[in-house]
């Protein structure tokens, strides 16, 4: 069976009686099979429910009373719950725990007749760049299996780009749907930070957290985002705003579009990416946009910014795994040596760091130099961010500074492990919505990504510029 761009091709061949939604789960159960023994994407594989779920859209189509997403077959993040299903978070500290109730965004897929075929490797708890801080074991990349898929949605996005199923949800706390997104040449887009309910995905860093969606085409990205997106009883910082049609994306605007000088000169960036990126820039003026150079004064304490923050909400949203309420639990004779052991044996090094570092910076002594101070300025970047985009209608950078990285490469050096990061967090500082698009690849194969960010609530037109680019790209080789 051939692998399907995008989900109108999909439903095309069962409209047309050439496939049936039972022969596609049966597809992709067939590629996980002979795949996931050497990548590593998916943690657990939902097939008999996806096989019986499959059945029942295929009545529902022959009756014509199918869903929008019937024939969409979803891997999610092990971030999410899905009811009745395992939930780890890639740790283990959750061992054996199953979710009583289903995520928002995941119930809305599944109420639009997607299928759910399994849950998929990440960083413990979404914490890294690489995902090879999950307690079980290192997803690879499939363009370069010596290669990480990127972080923290590494499974997700290594799921899409080797067809092990069509579309993956992911989480972005700080890039971590559109770098593994860049990493593996597949689209990764963050939406406005509460455009889509958080209800249902374990938290990390609550006011950074963004449900994300990684795909092949950009129209499946559209209507995945148009049918998640919206109220929820359940999650009080949803926005309430009326969802476009994200679907109906057609326009060809001219646009005003800005790329900032520091991440085009930044030492670390890979000279082959800034190659494809700046060549993507020199596509979008001769395509008629207007495209100019600006410069942002607080780019440098974007990343020490975020990780200050981040790593304070870490340090409380974890407190709640004490081995007391589910998941592990150590044996211990008192019950402050069984708190100590639970957390000490469950959490992985990369999560014990940041809750420590979090504990610091909010403690007594340190909350102002460090918490207080990290927040004004992360008002003052928001500020700057939003200030651009008044006057321009995107930010373009290349979404990582260097291609995929190798396996082991940057595990003694943290500072160079964030500093994957370096472009990516931006967005999720500001809360503003951001895409990564593949636009080419360097010399060993390795796919590029461009990120391009947009004001909040603007997903629409940022669809349709990336569909502009990616149209190009196609028609021009």
């Amino acid at each position: 069976m051939k692998n399907f761009q995008s989900l109108s091709d999909i439903q095309s061949e069962v409209s047309a009686g050439k496939l049936s939604v039972s022969e596609l789960v049966e597809h992709y159960l067939k590629n996980i099979d002979e795949k996931n023994g050497r990548l590593n994407a998916f943690l657990s594989i939902y097939g008999e429910d996806a096989i019986k779920q499959a059945k029942l859209i295929d009545e529902k189509i022959h009756k014509n009373i199918a869903g929008r997403l019937a024939g969409m077959v979803i891997g999610i993040k092990d971030v999410f719950a899905y009811e009745n299903h395992r939930l780890q978070c890639a740790s283990s500290i959750l061992e054996k725990f199953e979710s009583q109730f289903t995520a928002t965004c995941i119930q809305r897929l599944i109420d639009e007749d997607a299928i759910i075929i399994g849950h998929q490797n990440c960083d413990e708890f979404a914490m890294g760049s690489s995902n090879e801080n999950s307690a079980f074991g290192v997803c690879k990349n499939p363009v370069d299996e010596s290669r990480v898929p990127g972080g923290s949605s590494g499974g997700s996005a290594a799921a899409v780009a080797s067809d092990m199923c069509q579309v993956s949800i992911g989480s972005d706390t700080g890039g971590s749907v559109r770098q593994p997104a860049a990493f593996c040449g597949v689209i990764g887009l963050k939406p406005t930070y509460s455009r889509i309910s958080r209800y249902g995905l374990a938290a990390y860093a609550s006011s950074f957290d963004t449900v994300g969606i990684l795909t092949k085409s950009l129209s499946d990205a559209a209507i995945v985002l148009e049918i998640m997106s919206g109220a929820d009883e359940f999650d009080s910082t949803v926005s309430n705003k009326k969802v476009p049609r994200f679907s109906d994306f057609k326009s060809k605007n001219k646009y005003r579009v800005a790329y900032l000088s520091e991440t085009l000169s930044h030492e670390g960036l890979n000279p082959e990416v800034k190659e494809a990126t700046l060549q993507t820039i020199e596509q979008l003026k001769s395509n008629g946009h207007e495209v100019r150079e600006v410069s942002m004064s607080q780019l440098d304490y974007v990343l020490p910014t975020y990780y200050v923050l981040t790593a304070a909400e870490a340090s409380s949203n974890l407190s709640r795994y004490d081995g007391v309420r589910y998941g592990k639990r150590a044996k211990s004779v008192d019950l402050e040596g069984m708190y100590k052991e639970s957390r000490s044996e469950g959490f992985g090094e990369e999560v014990k760091k940041r809750i420590m570092t979090g504990t610091f910076v909010l403690s007594a002594s340190y909350h102002d130099a460090y918490y207080t101070k990290a927040q004004k300025v992360r008002r003052l970047i928001s500020q700057e961010t939003n200030n651009l985009l008044d006057e321009y209608d995107f930010i373009v950078s290349p979404t990582t500074p260097t291609t995929a990285f190798k396996i082991g490469e940057f595990k003694s050096d943290p500072i160079q492990m964030y500093l994957e990061d370096l472009y990516t967090v931006q967005a999720n500082v500001a809360g503003i919505p951001a895409i990564s698009i593949p636009i080419g690849a360097d010399n060993q194969g390795l796919p590029i990504g461009m990120q391009l960010m947009s004001k909040s609530f603007n997903e629409l037109e940022l669809i349709d510029i990336s569909n502009q680019i990616i149209t190009f790209k196609d028609q021009n080789g």
